[in-house]
């Protein structure tokens, strides 16, 4: 029988579960044991978990399931069902033997109703935070299968759920239905720019350490987890016209560019430097303030491309292909600036120290008034020498600012010409053979301001940010199960 179990771990209101309870598809929905209302409906059955995320948890829910499937809903928001929900996601089921199931849905806020698409599932989609809605239906007899197979979920406190997509995906499609089959209340847009910092916010760390250790082992499945064995960094003859160069890609940033430039020029080194700004084409007065600038300084590269369809990445060709381009190519936004007077010189000791591929830093989130915001500090120490370009396949950034062996990244083949995830790129490949090393320290000062945050991107936009990070994992995930494959 085509029924389903319902899962759903918040206090919703009477309304939502009166839905659920209408539906004669469902046969069960279980609440934690802090909920009370219709703990007396047949039903309803309601059990204490010692956490509601633990791989504890479910292991004992899967284990209490009997439906052919089971429907998760763990976001704390209103639901409101379309026509034939339920039914329409065990058509899809069935008809495609998915182990997951979800779909898109109407967002309504403020009185208007907008649609929510949702992205495809793909091999490199396993970072934690990605976006299924509110609702997951799972397949109980693939969730079973694939837990009998590859073994119970961990004892994890916080990584039960992640850990059961991934397993469950091992065998088993992940099926998005491009349908809009309920609206969830209050929703559409990031509330706050800093959400996205979330994973690298230090109060977190116990929970990423519990992701990344699902992550490691799903990469060990799939044969794309690689040990810490490093290529040694090649030796290069060219002749650089500086030891180092600052790039900054810039278009519209009259307001900050100038501070950025200015923060460049104060660095005091043991080496000569330049700065290179790749001026993609502006038209706010930023030519014009560049321009002085580099007549003023001969330290100051102004760069107008001839191309026209370039993104940031195809601007760090520009600067990185470049005659004025020195042996380590370092990056600055044209919103941030250097937290101090040392700080390429810094970069640069620690490339002549280890020879390192790249150098990654950290840095510090403020205002434009230069005063910290949460969650302040981003130091990716979630990173290690063992597992970090593992773990790196998981999380959505690697840190900055970043540095980089120009030659090495010449011979790579630069950057992709795109306006975001060309750093995750390239980090991406060089840590699949090379080592890089880190600076804990903050190194600048990352500026978030409504003309560079990310608070009002529409969905659209961040479907389309992340669609294409996750494409990166693919194709790295894919180059990664090459190597492992020669080697045996």
């Amino acid at each position: 029988m085509n029924s389903i179990t319902i899962i759903t771990f918040h206090n919703l209101s009477n309304t939502i579960h009166a839905q659920f309870l209408e539906s004669s598809l469902i046969q069960k929905i279980i609440f934690p044991s802090s909920f009370e209302r219709f703990s007396s409906h047949p039903k309803c059955e309601i059990y204490k978990f010692d956490s509601l995320f633990s791989g504890k948890s479910w292991n004992f829910l899967i284990n209490k399931i009997k439906t052919k499937f089971f429907l998760v809903a763990v976001t704390p928001c209103e639901i409101k069902l379309g026509q034939n929900t339920f039914e329409r996601l065990i058509s899809v089921a069935d008809d495609t033997r998915a182990g997951i199931i979800y779909s898109n849905y109407y967002d309504a806020k403020n009185g208007a109703t907008a649609e929510h698409p949702l992205n495809e599932y793909q091999l490199g989609s396993i970072r934690d935070d990605f976006d299924f809605g509110p609702m997951m239906l799972f397949s109980t007899e693939a969730v079973k299968r694939s837990l009998k197979k590859y073994g119970k979920l961990k004892n994890s406190k916080f990584a039960g759920l992640y850990e059961l997509r991934l397993k469950t995906s091992l065998d088993y499609r992940v099926f998005l239905i491009q349908e809009y089959l309920y609206t969830k209340k209050e929703s559409g847009y990031l509330q706050k720019g800093e959400k996205q910092f979330d994973y690298v916010d230090p109060r977190n760390r116990n929970v990423q350490i519990e992701f990344e250790k699902a992550a490691t082992e799903h990469l060990k499945r799939i044969d794309a987890w690689l040990a810490p064995k490093f290529l040694k960094t090649p030796k290069y003859d060219f002749q650089f016209p500086v030891e180092a160069s600052v790039i900054i890609p810039v278009k519209n940033r009259l307001q900050t560019v100038g501070d950025a430039v200015k923060s460049v020029l104060e660095q005091k080194t043991d080496f000569s430097f330049n700065c290179i700004v790749v001026d993609n084409y502006s038209t706010d007065g930023t030519t014009y303030l560049l321009r002085e600038l580099s007549e003023n300084n001969p330290q100051v590269k102004h760069i107008i491309p001839q191309r026209t369809d370039l993104g940031i990445g195809g601007c760090w060709n520009e600067a990185l292909y470049s005659k004025f381009c020195g042996k380590y190519a370092i990056q600055l936004d044209s919103d941030d600036l250097y937290s101090g007077t040392n700080v390429i010189q810094k970069i640069v000791d620690e490339f002549r120290k280890n020879k390192y591929a790249m150098v990654i830093g950290s840095y510090t989130l403020v205002n434009m008034e230069l005063k910290e915001i949460p969650p302040g500090i981003i130091d990716h120490r979630e990173w290690t020498l063992k597992n970090g370009r593992n773990n790196a396949l998981r999380i959505n950034g690697l840190g900055a600012p970043r540095a980089f062996n120009t030659a090495l990244l010449r011979e790579l083949g630069g950057f992709p010409n795109v306006n975001y995830g060309e750093d995750y790129a390239v980090a991406l490949r060089i840590t699949r053979d090379y080592q890089i090393g880190r600076i804990y320290e903050p190194l600048y000062l990352c500026r978030r301001w409504e003309g560079n945050t990310d608070a009002k991107q529409t969905v659209e936009q961040m479907n389309r940010n992340n669609f294409y990070k996750d494409k990166i994992r693919t194709i790295e995930i894919l180059a990664r199960q090459q190597i492992n494959r020669k080697r045996k």
